[in-house]
């Protein structure tokens, strides 16, 4: 599959729209934080957008992350590629690649995570 380019993704304008939003999800304090702006189209980002999505604790805390703000080593010691993936996601201490398809895609995927950590955690 090719990767995507900023002109190929109808849903980017509402991913963008979504820019600052800050969610409380529950009364228990749980809560997201959308940033999505416009870059230039880069090898590291061809879709033309800048983003990261995140899952807090009422403490403020990390839960849950999907962003593309620098790029992801793959692997671990001296045999892991050397840092090329900008598109990852983090889930607690674990980082890994996340294959970006489309803004409509990445929301589906990030709040699918979102309610299995929120369900891991006993917070419905």
């Amino acid at each position: 599959m090719s990767r995507p380019t900023a002109g190929d993704d109808p849903s980017l304008e509402n991913l963008l729209g979504l820019d600052g939003m800050r969610l409380v999800l529950n009364g228990e304090g749980y809560w997201v934080k959308i940033d999505a702006v416009r870059v230039p189209p880069s090898p590291e980002r061809p879709y033309g957008i800048g983003y990261t999505l995140t899952l807090h604790a009422p403490d403020g805390g990390r839960l849950l992350g999907y962003d593309n703000a620098h790029p992801v080593r793959l692997g671990r010691g001296p045999g892991a590629a050397k840092p090329t993936v900008h598109d990852h996601r983090h889930r607690g201490e674990a980082v890994g690649p996340y294959q970006y398809r489309s803004a409509a895609d990445l929301l589906v995927d990030f709040w699918g995570d979102v309610d299995a950590v929120l369900s891991e955690r006993g917070v419905r």
